[in-house]
Parts: C-alpha cells; structure tokens; sequence
C-alpha cells in the first residue's frame, strides 16, 4: 500500500503574517500616490474644461433652449460696456430669432438682423424718411455707416472696429441692443421699462422678462464657466 504524500504548506503561517503586514503599508502607499495623482491630473486645462463644460451642460438643462455658447462672450462683453446684465440681452435675443436660428431675419414690419431692429431705430430716427414704424427708406450703405448713424442719432454699433454697424452682425446687434436698452434705463436697473421702449407690447415684455429671470438665476455660474471654458 503506497504511502500518503505529506503535503506540507509552502509557506508558514508567521511567513504569510510577514508578508501580509509588508503588503499592506505599499497598497497605502500606491494608493496615496495615485490619489494624488489623479488630483494632480485634475488640475490640468483638459480636466478644467471638462469639468466647466458639464457644469455648462447641466446650467442649459434648465432652459427650453440652450443659450448656444458661442454668443455668450459677446453678450458679457456687451454687459461689460454698457452695463446691460448679459442675461437680458440673451432674452431679448432668445425671443427675437430664438438666438438667430429663424429662416429670414427680416420681420414682416420690416425689422432687421438678429436682434430685429427697425431701420429707423437703428439708423436714427432724425432720417428724413422716417416715420410711422421705422421702416423708412434706407439704403443699406446708410443703414451700417457709423458716421450716418451718428448724423441721424441712431443706436447702431460698430462692435468689432470693421468700420461697419451691421445689424446681421452678431456683435454689432448685441451692442446695439445693449446701446438702446442701456439709454432707456436698463444699466440703472429699470429693466421693464426698458423692454418696453424695445417693443411697445405687453406680452413682449412678459417674455422678455420671463427669459431674462430665468437665465439670470444662473447668471454668474454660466458667464464663469463658459468664459473659463473658451480660455
């Protein structure tokens, strides 16, 4: 009859004991190395604009459309000159071409560009075809001519320094609109008032405001994000 094998363990007890207490004390130390590396990573522009961009995406989940981001630094820039808060602008932009994606950026009144003002308006009012709406009878080298609109007392802005006051000009008609939203009170706080010069309507203004309110909840947590993000 064959006799057993004597299987005896490889290692001892106390040798298991040693090696266990010796691990233990290197995973802490990889552990920690790589909490502190993965923190360290986070630091870094890519992770930065990652993490800005979600905060973004979640801000925009409050809206029934998202502020496209691309026109945000134009409004704060905007803001920062005339005083206008940039969320206004944003609304009136929103209600006005649903942020300059309808088909024709004409009105059927005959107001023009992405923030629809009408040719008098924007031109002066001094112009002498003006009356009745403001549609007039300008021609478009007089509409974006600065020294035109400064003759005729117009809210027109040159924005980008191209010699031009264009109203199908992004920049120049968020100036513009902060121009004439600015004169009528808006820097001051007296933002009904002002929307209402903008549009003579009761449910404008109630748009309007009720934009304007809801983006302003979010007012600083956006600009910062979205600014950080386009560094």
């Amino acid at each position: 009859m064959a006799k057993k094998k004597n299987n005896k363990p490889m290692l001892s007890s106390a040798t298991k004991l040693g090696m266990i207490a010796l691990l233990i004390p290197i995973a802490i130390t990889v552990y920690v190395l790589t909490f502190f590396a993965w923190k360290e990573l986070q630091t870094l522009p890519i992770f930065e604009k990652l993490a800005q961009q979600k905060a973004i995406e979640e801000i925009q989940q409050h809206f029934d459309m998202n502020i496209p981001e691309k026109y945000i630094p134009i409004y704060v820039a905007a803001e920062e000159k005339y005083g206008v808060p940039w969320t206004l602008l944003a609304a009136h932009h929103r209600i006005e071409t649903r942020f300059s994606t309808i088909k024709t950026m004409v009105s059927s009144a005959g107001a023009e560009g992405h923030l629809q003002f009408m040719p008098c308006t924007f031109v002066g009012w001094k112009h002498p075809t003006c009356s009745g709406l403001g549609k007039g009878n300008i021609t478009k080298a007089e509409l974006m001519n600065p020294e035109t609109i400064a003759k005729y007392g117009g809210f027109g802005v040159d924005a980008n320094g191209d010699g031009i006051a264009d109203p199908y000009d992004i920049e120049d008609a968020v100036f513009s609109a902060a121009n004439y939203l600015s004169k009528y009170g808006a820097a001051k706080g007296n933002i009904k008032n002002a929307v209402f010069e903008y549009n003579h309507s009761k449910e404008y203004v109630e748009d309007v405001l009720y934009y304007y309110k809801l983006y302003d909840d979010y007012h600083d947590d956006l600009k910062a994000a979205v600014l950080i993000n386009n560094e």
